[in-house]
Parts: structure tokens; C-alpha cells; sequence
């Protein structure tokens, strides 16, 4: 068919501008929503009278044959075309003759891409949706089997209080159920029809908009033909929704990274999920935690490209909005080849609890707990944070831990202890003893669990 736009030139295109300006190579993955789109706009064609019902129904069924042939095979897409809009309404020319010329009556390629983006990014953020669905889920039942793995909780990357490595991995979930909310929110923008907007400036044909959403499943119309062919927030939206994935993702990762270390030791991960050394044979390398951590800086530079690309462009459709899709194609893609490999590798992951137990017995992680010790006896908090710093001093002096410095040490720094202190530094009572909302304690770490089981079944 060559260029749509082929008549007002007189002279062939250069090879090299072709090569540059074609956009087949990226944006051919979305033929299904460009026949789609096409037969709900040629449906429209003929309800609304503006072309013969029976040439629509035609393009209509030439369109159903075309998208059948290229799923099945039969009909290879052309990569020589200039994007895959020029390729189909060529294909359904070939097909149909005249008839087919008419498919492109009262649209713009322009308002065309701008649906066909939208449609194909409305079904991969649902897919995404699913898969953080799917992590959350392993979390939860990683979390309900390890209510009471003791572990220390963290601050400074220095042991700071005891917690269960439960309460650890469901603040993950609800990092997840966040970005799961925001990929909702992102796609509440994104399911508005920009088809009937024209090249900017609308037409002035009968279409009938609110048809053509409905057989989409589009929400409602754009108001404004301008912003309807030139509006990519939901572009730079989803990829920092996106970009709040990697950053959970890439956390995540850095941890699992030094919990498999020989230093930390707390998981082990299962040998399908690791890889080793090609000289020392010992390794066991925790290679998809550490691609995970470095693709997040791939995902968040497709967020910048996108950010630069819009900045400047006046209203409105510009050639470097054809950028858009690359960047956020390989956004989209990163993410859901991340999640796909991390997802089976925190469900597979075995917990070394013996090992995170041990850690949590040293650095003192006890010590508030026996400062609200002496709060409990009537002691200012000041005087019992004083106490017991005394306290940690005189156990690293004598090589010792709060569990295992005797009590005349403890009278000696402040009389109001007793033997209680004992029962009161333990680990597992410090943990069980935080019943608060949100805190490490089995009853609210199983309310957690409950809660985002109940999130991701909606």
C-alpha cells in the first residue's frame, strides 16, 4: 500500500528516511488492538450512516479474517511497512478492493495510535496486576508459615528489635498492594477513548463516540481532540507506577542478596533459582535478586526518556511522541519478566531459622524491652534508657548478653530489678507482647495476612 500520506509528494522516500522513520518493528505487537479498534470504528461507520452498512459489515468481517491469519500464521506481518496501521488497512485493501479504502474514513492515524496504546497498555497493566497479585499471595503463605521465626528487625543495617521474619515479608505485601492500587488508579486515566479526535481538530462527521467506547470497553470519551491525540500522562503514569515496582523489587532483592551471604545466612535459595561460579566451585550466586536489583535502573530511565520526550512538545501530535512506545514497552516488559523469575524464587526459598534466631539472641535487640522493664516499675523512660545503656556497656565488657548477665549486675546499675527482667527480655515474649495494629506479634501479623489475602481476591 506504501504511505498513507504518499500524495502530496512527488518523489520517492529515501531508504534511510524510511529505515528512521518506520515504527513497525515495535509498535507490530499491537495488531490485535489495532483490528480491534478498526472493526468497533467501522461498526460505528455503518450504525451511524456514513458508510453503506453492508460495505462496513464487509471490512468488518475482512478485518476479522486478517487478525485470524496473522495469530494463526498464515498472514506474516511486513516488516518493510511503515507501522503496523499502514500494514493492515494495506492487507484489508488487498482483500477488499475499494471497500477497504474506506476503513480510515473520519480517523487520523494520529487518534488511531493514541487508542491502540491505550488499548494494549490497559491489558498489560491488568496482567501486571495479576502477577504482583500472585507475590503478594507467596508472601502471605510465607508469612503464615514463619509467624514465629524470630529474626532481628533492622535500622542503619544495625540490629535494632526483635520481630518474626513474617512481619519482614508482609511489609513487602503491602508495598505490593500499593503498587497494585496505583497500577488501578493508573488505569482509571487510561480508559478513556481518544478515537473521533482526528488528526487534532475532530471531523466532521456524525461519529458516534460513545458507541465505539462502549464496544471497547472504554469508560468515556476525551473532551478536548487537542489533548485526545497529544495526552501520553498515562504513558509516564504507568511507568512510574512501574518504576515504585522496581524500587520494591530492587529492595527486596538487595536484602535477599545478603541474607544468602555467609555472613547473614537466613535463606537459602533452591538451586533452580541460583547459579554458580565458572572457577570457584563453592559459589551458589544469587543472580536473579541482583538482575532484578539492576533492571530497576533500566525501568526508571524509560520513565525519564518518556518524561523528556513530552516536556517540550507543543499541541499537537509530534513525530517524537512515536518514542513513547519503545520506552514504555520496555518498562512493561521488565517488570513482567522480573516479577515472572523473583515470584518462584521467594516461593522456593528455604528459612534458615535457627540461623535468624541465633542472630536475633546477639546485638541486644532486648534492650528497649528491658528499659520498658523499668518503665513498668515506675521508672521515668529517660532514667530507664540511661539503665539500660549501662547495662548493654557492661555486657559487651564482660562478653555477655542481657539473657545471661546475672542479676546483682543488674541491681548494681538500678534496684528496681528482679529476677522478672528475665522473662521480660525474652525474645519471644518482646515479640508477642507487641499486639499493636501493624506490629510483630502473631495476632496482628495473622490479621495482616488476613487482610491482604482479602485485597488480592477482589
Amino acid at each position: 500500500m506504501g504511505q498513507l500520506w504518499k500524495g502530496r509528494f512527488k518523489k520517492e522516500l529515501a531508504k534511510e528516511t524510511n529505515d528512521f522513520n518506520s515504527s513497525i518493528k515495535f509498535d507490530c505487537r499491537m495488531f490485535e488492538e489495532d483490528i480491534t479498534g478498526s472493526i468497533a470504528h467501522a461498526t460505528m461507520l455503518g450504525s451511524a450512516g456514513i458508510i453503506d452498512k453492508e460495505e462496513s459489515e464487509k471490512i468488518v468481517k475482512g478485518l476479522s479474517g486478517i487478525l485470524e491469519d496473522i495469530k494463526s500464521g498464515k498472514l506474516k506481518i511486513d516488516m518493510d511497512a511503515e507501522d503496523i496501521h499502514t500494514f493492515i488497512e494495506g492487507e484489508l485493501t488487498e482483500r477488499l478492493g475499494q471497500t477497504g479504502k474506506r476503513l480510515h474514513t473520519a480517523r487520523s492515524r494520529n487518534d488511531q495510535v493514541a487508542l491502540d496504546i491505550r488499548m494494549v497498555l490497559k491489558k498489560e497493566t491488568d496482567e501486571i496486576i495479576e502477577k504482583l497479585k500472585a507475590l503478594v499471595e507467596v508472601l502471605c503463605n510465607k508469612a503464615q508459615e514463619n509467624k514465629n521465626t524470630i529474626m532481628p528487625g533492622y535500622t542503619h543495617l544495625q540490629r535494632a528489635q526483635p520481630i518474626t521474619f513474617a512481619h519482614h515479608l508482609m511489609a513487602y505485601a503491602a508495598m505490593l498492594l500499593r503498587d497494585i492500587d496505583r497500577l488501578g488508579d493508573v488505569k482509571k486515566r487510561m480508559n478513556v477513548l481518544p478515537l473521533g479526535s482526528g488528526a487534532l481538530a475532530g471531523t466532521t462527521y456524525p461519529l458516534d463516540r460513545n458507541m465505539v467506547a462502549q464496544l471497547l470497553g472504554f469508560d468515556s470519551v476525551s473532551q478536548n481532540s487537542l489533548d485526545g491525540v497529544s495526552d501520553r500522562d498515562f504513558c509516564i503514569e504507568l511507568a512510574s507506577a512501574l518504576s515504585l515496582v522496581m524500587v520494591h523489587l530492587s529492595r527486596f532483592s538487595e536484602e535477599i542478596i545478603m541474607w544468602c551471604s555467609w555472613e547473614f545466612k537466613f535463606i537459602e535459595l533452591d538451586d533452580a533459582f541460583s547459579t554458580g561460579s565458572s572457577i570457584m566451585p563453592q559459589k551458589k550466586n544469587p543472580d536473579i535478586a541482583e538482575l532484578v536489583r539492576g533492571k530497576s535502573g533500566r525501568v526508571f530511565g524509560d520513565l525519564t526518556a518518556l518524561l523528556t520526550v513530552m516536556k517540550g512538545i507543543a499541541l499537537a501530535y509530534n513525530k517524537d511522541m512515536q518514542e513513547d512506545k519503545e520506552a514504555i514497552f520496555d518498562a512493561v516488559d521488565t517488570v513482567k519478566m522480573c516479577l515472572d523469575a523473583f515470584t518462584p524464587m521467594i516461593d522456593t526459598m528455604t528459612v534458615l531459622k535457627d540461623s535468624m534466631r541465633n542472630a536475633a539472641a546477639k546485638g541486644f535487640i532486648n534492650a528497649t524491652d528491658c528499659a520498658d522493664y523499668l518503665v513498668g516499675k515506675g521508672l521515668p523512660f529517660r532514667d530507664a534508657y540511661k539503665a539500660t545503656g549501662e547495662l548493654v556497656a557492661l555486657c559487651i565488657d564482660k562478653g555477655l548478653t542481657l539473657e545471661t548477665l546475672p542479676l546483682e549486675e543488674y541491681q548494681a546499675v538500678c534496684e528496681l530489678f528482679d529476677d522478672g527482667v528475665y522473662a521480660a527480655i525474652n525474645l519471644e515474649k518482646c515479640v508477642a507482647d507487641r499486639l499493636v495494629e501493624g506490629g510483630p506479634s502473631i495476632e496482628s501479623v495473622e490479621k495482616q495476612i488476613e487482610k491482604d489475602k482479602k485485597a488480592i481476591s477482589i
